[in-house]
């Protein structure tokens, strides 16, 4: 029987060969064999990662599956999963989004049999090549309105047992994914920030090298890196203005730890406290707003999600055309482009007193004042506006 790290080894060599980018990529991990872990899984360790693989799994693979295997979890970390669940309440959804996502990357004769694709859940006719943050909001509807089978014998399925939960459907066996190591990746800002740093670190890295050698970047991070390269610092110090503006409007709540345990209570798990903000961004979509505003407004606003902050973007220009999550790593669609009014923004923030920390609305200011809502509001003004003094609220002016 060939040894561990041999195949390993070989396996690595191969994925160097046929995708170089992910060959380098997975230079970058340590790792470790591990019976802890069903399959395969990618943890942090300090702010790099540490890749476990469990030894008999492995072994059973076929080479094409064992490369599929890596690739899959090396995406988990390219995307920035493990830092970026917070937002999604529903674990395991949370999970099937995030693998529905990645796995649609893996050539299929690589991808280890029964990955949960778009395919899996028949009933909900999914889009392919969309980000998690739309196949978990598919998967939650499906959910809330009971209109997926599949996906209620796979939330029933794992709820059974530990380790690898295979659910036998009509079109073949689904494995269903765990990602138990990321566990504790919500607990800490600072920690968080600091893996994501690492991360793009990582990326720069092994694109530079790949350039050096002619190579090609994937077209999946293309854009990853892009963004990552040409990212500037945001024109407000929105960390620190967040904190002393949301104040006490911050909304804490509470989760379990599955790895701190309570000191008051022998045997239960500890709790977590956690500050969650939920922030209303108006974006004037108006024909007065020019494009380099647009993108103006854009980069401010991934700045703020970059905090920690969970965004909702309703645009308007004489009406609301949209609303909808903002996730820093999809395109944004801008609708509109009429005339302006900022008045049907403060009716919709209004409806919804307590869905929203605050709103915030950015603009070039060429509109009459709306009347003044009821929650917190700030102004934010493009570089290129004039200074509209009689909008309701605190305003600031990026420069």
């Amino acid at each position: 029987m060939e040894n561990l790290n041999d195949s390993l080894g070989r396996a690595s060599k191969e994925l160097m060969l046929k995708e170089p980018f992910y060959g380098m990529f997975l230079i970058m991990l340590n790792k470790q064999w591990s019976k802890d872990v069903p399959t395969a899984a990618v943890g942090v360790d300090g702010i790099n990662y540490r890749l476990y693989i469990n030894p008999e799994f492995w072994t059973d693979l076929p080479r094409e599956k064992q490369i599929g295997l890596l690739k899959h979890e090396l995406l988990h970390i390219g995307f920035f999963h493990l830092t970026d669940f917070d937002h999604q309440t529903h674990q395991r959804i949370s999970n099937y989004a995030k693998d529905i996502e990645i796995n649609q990357y893996i050539d299929s004769i690589y991808l280890p049999e029964g990955g949960l694709l778009p395919s899996s859940f028949p009933e909900l006719d999914l889009l392919p090549k969309k980000g998690s943050n739309y196949y978990y909001d598919e998967l939650m509807k499906a959910l809330k309105n009971d209109t997926s089978p599949t996906l209620t014998a796979c939330l029933k399925a794992q709820g059974e047992g530990d380790g690898i939960t295979i659910l036998i459907t009509p079109d073949g066996e689904l494995v269903l994914p765990d990602h138990s190591t990321w566990g504790e990746m919500s607990t800490d800002e600072a920690t968080k920030k600091l893996i994501n740093t690492h991360t793009e670190n990582i990326l720069k890295e092994v694109a530079e090298q790949i350039r050096k050698s002619r190579g090609t970047i994937p077209g999946e991070f293309k854009e990853i890196i892009e963004r990552i390269e040409t990212k500037e610092p945001p024109k407000f110090d929105w960390q620190a203005y967040l904190r002393r503006f949301t104040g006490g409007s911050t909304k804490i709540y509470t989760k379990k730890s599955r790895r701190k345990f309570s000191k008051r209570y022998e045997g239960n798990p500890g709790l977590k406290i956690k500050q969650h903000r939920h922030i209303l961004i108006g974006i004037d979509t108006s024909g007065s707003v020019s494009t380099d505003e647009l993108k103006e407004f854009l980069h401010e606003m991934y700045h703020i999600s970059k905090t920690g902050t969970e965004i909702t973007v309703v645009q308007c220009d004489t009406a609301i055309s949209s609303v909808s999550k903002f996730n820093h790593k999809e395109d944004f669609k801008v609708t509109g482009r009429g005339g302006t009014s900022f008045q049907p923004v403060i009716d919709y923030y209004d409806e919804h007193p307590h869905k929203y920390t605050c709103l915030i609305y950015v603009t070039d200011g060429e509109a009459p004042a709306p009347t003044k809502p009821r929650g917190k509001i700030l102004w934010v003004l493009s570089s290129k506006s004039n200074m509209n003094e009689d909008l309701p609220g605190p305003i600031i002016k990026l420069n």
